[in-house]
């Protein structure tokens, strides 16, 4: 009897250790690569977009408050463009992170005016061929907080700095100030406006391959001569082949209004683009 209570005591020790071992080696198993890219302590991404924009601005002349232009409308869609994004981030702790961002929209465009165009002092002629440019370029540094976290996800709030610069350049003819047209009137441009963002981001694990992530970032800005508000909504997923190297698509929708009163720059400007986005990831 004694020897039975014995054997199943040694038995049920047996069972015990072998679940034991079991569940350390479980919790000893590596990351997957998805789950690695949620520790790596740096992760960049670098790739281009398939955009469609909207471009809406109008610049005021001396005295005189110009009509709205449609620039791919008025311009033509463009076919010479140029769409990189490139974002970085940097995990000082696994709470604390910081972020980069750098977004450049540049179109060229050329096209035969079926209406007169006022722009500043400036009125392009009516069936006559004008180009124009747009470059739109955003750079963006945030503070962010991981205030969930677990091995296959992360949820974070964020809250940084955008600084958007938008040139718009003409050259095409034109009367000046009321006078006689002038061919190759050319006028550029530029606005440079830093706008306070905050932000939301999650991050979730769904294949031990497949990282999908979602984000969030607004905000509105009254002062120091800009009136403008920022939205920019982004989904995407990643593919990691290893832990440090994978594949993403995503989809970006992106939408700035700004009503600026300065010298270089007396006027509105909307600007919206939206997307999908291929991208390469680096983590390390």
């Amino acid at each position: 009897m004694k020897s039975t209570a014995l054997t199943r005591l040694g038995a049920i020790a047996l069972c015990a250790a072998a679940g034991a071992g079991m569940a350390g080696s479980a919790l000893a198993q590596p990351a997957s690569p998805a789950q690695a890219l949620l520790d790596q302590r740096f992760v960049f991404n670098l790739g281009g977009f398939f955009v469609q924009s909207d471009l809406k601005a109008s610049l005021n002349g001396t005295g005189v408050n110009n009509p709205e232009v449609d620039f791919d409308k008025d311009f033509g869609k463009g076919n010479d463009s140029t769409q990189v994004r490139a974002d970085a981030m940097w995990r000082i702790t696994p709470n604390h992170h910081l972020t980069f961002m750098y977004f450049n929209n540049t179109v060229n465009r050329s096209k035969t005016l079926d209406r007169d165009i006022a722009w500043g002092d400036n009125v392009y002629q009516a069936s006559t061929t004008i180009s124009s440019e747009s470059k739109f370029k955003v750079g963006a540094l945030s503070y962010e907080y991981a205030f969930m976290r677990a091995p296959n996800y992360e949820v974070a709030a964020n809250i940084g700095l955008h600084v958007t610069e938008m040139t718009l350049n003409l050259n095409g003819t034109a009367s000046v100030n009321g006078g006689a047209p002038v061919s190759g009137t050319y006028q550029s441009n530029t606005v440079t406006a830093p706008l306070p963002v905050i932000g939301l981001r999650g991050a979730w694990v769904v294949t031990p391959n497949l990282l999908l992530e979602a984000q969030g970032q607004f905000f509105k800005l009254n002062a120091n001569g800009y009136d403008g508000s920022w939205s920019d909504l982004r989904a995407n997923a990643t593919w990691m082949f290893t832990k440090n190297f994978g594949l993403g698509i995503g989809y970006d929708r992106f939408y700035t209004h700004l009503d600026v009163t300065k010298n270089a720059f007396d006027g509105k400007a909307k600007v919206g683009y939206s997307g999908l986005q291929l991208y390469g990831t680096v983590a390390f």
